[in-house]
């Protein structure tokens, strides 16, 4: 197969071109938006196949983690050439796995802040000098949206818990990084995937991240028995660690608010290992580490 996605950055313009590029490569990919940032771009999804339930792969909530957005379109990729050529990825028939249920992908839950890490200050527009103020001029480890709302800590899960373990570790206004807004879903990023999740029957979902190689699974007690199965052979297949988050990595992230709202399954991926930002020339050989995983948590 000729590749499409590359092991490069790719700012929200170049991200539309190259899910148009994927689309028109392969049929069987339908784009959709699920949304807009508070800056006004698109939040964009692609179906894989059609069904009564769904696998979904959300990645980039962080601005500084955007190489998840390569690896989740190279999972992408081969899926859909694995898909539409009735041949086997990893083992496994893409075609006759996906029989009766599709997947969905967002690669790019946080446009706006992945463009900041990306490009600075100039894709921040009106709110750079406030941009500027709140990471020191160190764009690279931006992880917020625009307004300095941190997504992962966003959503309804346990958000006054959030909040107070905020307090304790000095996090009171916008900056850019672990600060979760005023309210649980104040964030148009976080209720684009909330309606998405509401939208479609979601079987299970799986949020990209770097780093560490480590799995967070389930959520409390919730859904606790069948997470664990599934943790387990993806932790099998890929030798990452299963673990839980601590501190103010409790509570508020996509996978909590999932696990919780439909007590089904989800995980957290940390993939690669280093500081982030990870290097971007990384990308396809942390993908490929993590591949047999990703397809298999696909058609779980």
């Amino acid at each position: 197969m000729t590749r499409i996605v590359r092991s490069e950055n790719y700012t929200y313009n170049e991200t539309g071109k190259l899910l148009y590029a994927l689309c028109k490569q392969y049929p069987s990919l339908e784009r959709f938006s699920i949304g807009k940032s508070v800056a006004g771009r698109d939040i964009y999804a692609v179906r894989l196949s059609e069904g009564v339930s769904s696998s979904l792969f959300a990645a980039a909530f962080h601005g500084s983690e955007h190489i998840t957005t390569n690896i989740c379109l190279m999972l992408l990729e081969e899926m859909a050439f694995a898909y539409e050529n009735n041949c086997s990825l990893d083992g496994i028939n893409i075609k006759k796995a996906l029989e009766g249920r599709g997947v969905i992908f967002v690669p790019r839950v946080n446009p706006d802040g992945c463009d900041i890490a990306i490009s600075g200050a100039t894709a921040a527009g009106n709110r750079a000098d406030e941009i500027i103020k709140q990471c020191g001029g160190d764009f690279s480890r931006w992880n917020a949206n625009i307004r300095g709302v941190d997504i992962n800590h966003n959503f309804n899960a346990d958000f006054e818990e959030v909040k107070r373990r905020e307090r304790e570790a000095g996090i009171y206004i916008p900056c850019a990084s672990k600060y979760g807004g005023t309210r649980a879903e104040s964030e148009p990023e976080t209720a684009a995937l909330v309606s998405l999740c509401r939208k479609e029957n979601i079987h299970h979902i799986c949020a990209l991240h770097t780093q560490g190689e480590v799995i967070y699974w389930g959520y409390k007690d919730y859904c606790e028995k069948r997470s664990r199965q599934m943790a387990q052979i993806l932790a099998a297949t890929s030798g990452y660690a299963l673990d839980y988050p601590t501190g103010t990595a409790v509570g508020g992230g996509f996978k909590d608010w999932f696990v919780k709202e439909f007590e089904r399954p989800g995980f957290t991926v940390e993939l690669g290992r280093g500081a982030n930002p990870l290097p971007i020339s990384r990308a396809r050989e942390i993908y490929l580490k993590a591949r047999e995983m990703l397809t298999i948590c696909a058609i779980l």
